[in-house]
């Protein structure tokens, strides 16, 4: 049974409670609450909330949500999920009742729907999914029983899991949303040629075909040879940032990429994938395995820099010096995949992202953050890519994936590229206008 927090404890009470494994033992079933509701906790994560909590004591309960929140909590996103969990684990009666209310299927016509928020929902996936909800009936008494109604596959459903953010995804969530994935096409219009082939319902006569035939015939022209113009499919190329802010999104996107490489007829000459974060890494063939899983799995062994740093300068300068020859002929289409978030030198950034404008036919930056509404450019790296970029899109959901193959399909297509762009220059004239008056 979980111990309650107590409302006001010393120093040497919690040291106590940490000696005889009470506080060590509920921190670390709380952390495995979190790591079931989606949030990245480890070991270390558990043993400096302890640490933090024997040192620094508590006077209220207040006190000690923050000091967890600050051990266990790395990102903004994850802020909702832990909050719902700590209430629903550390005791709060009225939470729990709202939190099995919510999960109960709707079997009165009187009653009200409720919507559980996303992460309510995660919480009560992580604390209550392996427990038996009761059924209420109008007296008041409570009964087991089974619901024989799936509404899982329903269009409402599956039109609310294809709005949803992948990084708000429960793992239930997660796996109908890769089943979608796999489905999706990435078509690709071929490029035009020059150079022509003989068809029989060709529309340009091909004279030096004729007449070389005329030649043959002693001079009698009997038909005239038609021709057209050849299709020459592009090749996709795919820089897949792989950093810790990036893990989510890179997961998905990669699962995408397999998807679109193990599809026949899609139109791409060849796909060829690359990670990025501390290092580059070509992972390819990896790809071209039939098993989603196996080739992720495959992949990452193969990516150490797994949910690590980022220096995108060094890695497109690798990308530019060793791949960009082999795998960047015939008019090759690139999708860039980061944050932009970057740590590395800022001028190493610029020329490389030239480089990378330059060798490519169009170069289309796919960004999680424009999952945010008031997202602006003010990160260096991003604000150093943006220029030489063709496209700027989002990929955060089942939807925007969706939207990259009618991206792909127009040619003048620039997403939030010339929005932000145009938000980039007046941010600049503004603090130059700002650094004048204050001048």
């Amino acid at each position: 049974m979980k111990a309650s927090v107590a409302p006001a404890a010393t120093r040497d009470e919690l040291f106590e409670h940490s000696e005889s494994g009470k506080l060590v033992n509920n921190l670390a079933q709380f952390g495995r609450a979190l790591r079931r509701g989606g949030l990245p906790v480890g070991t270390g994560q558990v043993v400096d909330a302890v640490r933090a909590v024997v040192a620094t004591g508590f006077s209220s309960r207040e006190d000690f949500f923050w000091i967890l929140q600050a051990c266990f909590v790395s990102k903004r996103e994850h802020a909702a999920v832990f909050a719902q969990i700590f209430r629903l684990y550390w005791r709060d009666p009225r939470f729990s009742e709202r939190m099995m209310a919510m999960l109960l299927p709707i079997v009165h016509g009187t009653q009200q729907e409720r919507r559980a928020e996303v992460a309510t929902r995660r919480a009560a996936d992580a604390l209550l999914g392996e427990r038996a909800l009761p059924k209420i009936d109008n007296s008041g008494e409570s009964e087991n029983f089974e619901v024989g109604i799936d509404a899982a596959g329903t269009t409402a459903a599956v039109e609310r899991l294809q709005a949803m953010d992948f990084e708000q995804m429960t793992g239930e969530e997660m796996k109908e949303a890769t089943k979608i994935i796999a489905s999706l096409t990435l078509d690709v219009l071929p490029i035009p040629s020059r150079r022509k082939r003989r068809s029989v319902r060709g529309r340009l006569p091909d004279w030096r075909a004729t007449l070389r035939r005329a030649a043959s015939l002693h001079g009698e022209v009997y038909e005239c040879i038609h021709s057209n113009y050849r299709k020459r499919w592009p090749c996709l190329v795919a820089l897949c940032d792989i950093s810790g802010s990036m893990s989510v999104y890179s997961r998905t996107i990669l699962r995408f990429l397999h998807a679109v490489a193990n599809r026949k007829g899609a139109g791409w000459s060849k796909v060829h994938a690359f990670t990025f974060g501390t290092r580059l890494t070509n992972i390819t063939r990896h790809l071209e395995n039939r098993d989603a899983d196996a080739a992720l799995a495959a992949a990452g062994s193969e990516s150490p820099d797994w949910d690590g740093g980022t220096r995108i300068g060094e890695c497109l300068r690798s990308f530019n010096v060793n791949w960009s020859r082999r795998v960047m002929g015939q008019g090759a289409l690139t999708l860039l995949i980061s944050d932009g978030l970057d740590s590395g030198d800022s001028d190493m950034l610029d020329w490389e992202m030239r480089r990378l404008r330059l060798s490519s036919r169009r170069l289309i930056w796919i960004n999680p953050l424009l999952r945010w509404e008031g997202f602006l450019p003010k990160a260096r790296g991003t604000a150093i890519m943006l220029p030489h970029v063709d496209c700027f899109r989002s990929a955060h959901n089942i939807v925007s994936l969706s939207e990259l193959a009618v991206a792909l399909s127009r040619a003048g297509d620039a997403g939030e590229k010339n929005r932000l762009t145009a938000a980039l220059r007046r941010e600049s004239y503004n603090s130059a206008a700002d650094n004048r008056f204050t001048a």
